[in-house]
């Protein structure tokens, strides 16, 4: 029934800045862990972020202190702040929301396209 929507995708300039959201529909519980995914055409999906109920967060190497991930609980919307953006960070960006270990609390948005190019 939840529902997962991300926007802010599009082109930027390598060193460039974007900020992508994901909104969810009615009320996403602060014990859900929420997080952002990307895959690049060919490659496997990776983690690139994710925060827990408490605050804590979680990068993958290749974009610690360059991305940020917050949440908004009230607004029912994770946010990933992107900076310092490299062509590498070319991919499909999909919003994720869980409960840790209850496989069937598990919901995808459908993904934004960030293009890093010219």
């Amino acid at each position: 029934q939840v529902q997962l929507v991300e926007s802010g995708g599009g082109l930027v300039q390598p060193g460039g800045s974007l900020r992508l959201s994901c909104a969810a529909s009615g009320s996403i519980p602060s014990i859900y862990t929420m997080g952002w995914y990307r895959q690049a055409p060919g490659k496997q999906r990776e983690l690139v972020a994710d925060i827990t109920s408490g605050g804590s967060t979680n990068y993958a190497d290749s974009v610690k202190g360059r991305f940020t991930i917050s949440r908004d609980n009230a607004k029912n919307t994770v946010y990933l702040q992107m900076n310092s953006l490299k062509p590498e960070d070319t991919a499909v960006y999909y919003c994720n929301a869980n409960l840790p270990r209850i496989m069937s609390a598990n919901y995808w948005g459908k993904g934004t396209l960030v293009t890093v190019s010219s």
